[in-house]
């Protein structure tokens, strides 16, 4: 009859619960965020002209919009009525926030309250 048993020098404790340092740790963490990380996609000239105009034109008629952006970790939406519009910089304004054109993805209208 055998038993199982842990004897001196043996590394079944060892390979059962592993320490890992702090250091490793966050490294690791860092490295797994880091493989999430999404890359920019290209806009052209065409599609650029196409968000300046609904950006005007909803910002005129106070129309809200649902904004699909760009974030390297993450989906964003931006869901609002387009406060303040600054073509020059390519910037635009939801709730007190700026906002890059340059990070539009998809456009779209969002129902009236």
């Amino acid at each position: 009859m055998s038993t199982n048993k842990l004897t001196p020098g043996s590394n079944m404790l060892c390979e059962s619960s592993r320490m890992i340092l702090p250091e490793d740790k966050e490294a690791m963490l860092r490295a797994q965020h880091e493989e999430k990380r999404k890359s920019r996609p290209e806009i052209d000239g065409q599609l650029t002209e196409q968000i300046s105009r609904f950006l005007v034109e909803t910002h005129r008629a106070k129309q809200p919009v649902n904004l699909r952006m760009f974030d390297e970790f993450e989906d964003v939406r931006v869901v609002g009525v387009i406060e303040r519009l600054d073509l020059r910089s390519g910037r635009f304004m939801v709730d007190g926030e700026w906002f890059g054109m340059a990070d539009i993805l998809e456009l779209g209208f969002a129902p009236r309250e």
